[in-house]
């Protein structure tokens, strides 16, 4: 994994009773990122790394996933609050805020529940139509199939949850692989069943209409990411755009910050030692 600005800084932080991580590298404008399901902050380092060269990058083990081990009950309001709490930690008012599936719900339930806290929203690989709609069918499908592993990860441990990655690439599966194996079956069994019980970061897309902050827009690629949800954010989220499919990640999002204004100035001329 490619750190262009020196080793990850380790974050130990409080909410709510619970000891949760995060790590951070880069400067200037702070973004915090958050995984998906069945993944780590090393997930988001896979896709986000070359943005520390422009930005602070922030990315948290959200709770119940990686070294934030939590094994009680999961909110949206709960994990948004992480967020909140992590922020006052590094002393920030205000950061970008932005993840990919799972995690773009925990960021726009942020940005629903304290707006004052999201400088701009990057929503990536979205799944949650609202819970009045429901998950689309393969999505649904998905991760009710992660659930039952998950459940079973109690008796059988994290070997249960490894034929999920069977179907990944050769290269991400090994890292993907080397995530779970590290994971706590406790958090994996409350994660799972969370994300299956059908609960959303919001219930009807109309309220997406009062975010008045920035946002990037990025279409999922495969059937458990419908393009289709995305499409319905960029409509209704009245300062979305909509990024074209199968763009690079972390370049798109860099274009999208510098034309909000939210890069580290001079940051395009600097060497890696600046």
């Amino acid at each position: 994994m490619s750190n262009t600005q020196g080793e990850l800084r380790e974050i130990w932080y409080e909410s709510a009773g619970t000891r949760l991580f995060a790590v951070e590298s880069g400067w200037g404008h702070p973004v915090v990122f958050l995984h998906g399901g069945l993944a780590d902050h090393r997930a988001s380092w896979f896709r986000m790394s070359e943005l520390a060269a422009t930005h602070r990058l922030i990315t948290p083990d959200v709770r119940g996933a990686g070294r934030s081990i939590h094994g009680g009950m999961l909110s949206w309001d709960q994990l948004a609050d992480d967020v909140v709490a992590l922020l006052q930690h590094l002393g920030l008012e205000q950061a970008v805020v932005g993840g990919t599936s799972a995690g773009s719900g925990v960021a726009l339930r942020l940005a629903l529940r304290h707006p004052q806290r999201v400088q701009a929203l990057l929503l990536v690989s979205p799944v949650f139509a609202g819970e009045e709609e429901g998950l689309m069918q393969a999505s649904r499908v998905a991760m009710q199939r992660m659930a039952e592993a998950g459940e079973r990860t109690r008796t059988e441990g994290i070997a249960a949850i490894l034929p999920l990655f069977e179907g990944l690439p050769a290269a991400i599966r090994e890292i993907a692989l080397d995530m779970a194996r590290g994971f706590d079956p406790a958090s994996i069994a409350t994660t799972t069943r969370f994300l299956a019980s059908g609960e959303g970061p919001f219930e009807r897309l109309a309220e997406l209409a009062s975010l008045t902050m920035p946002t990037l827009v990025v279409p999922g690629t495969d059937p458990e990411h419908p393009a289709e949800v995305a499409e319905r954010y960029a409509k209704v989220i009245p300062r979305a755009v909509l990024a074209e499919p199968n763009v690079g990640l972390a370049s798109a999002i860099e274009g999208f910050l510098r034309g909000a204004g939210l890069e580290r100035p001079g940051a395009r001329g600097e060497s890696s030692a600046g």
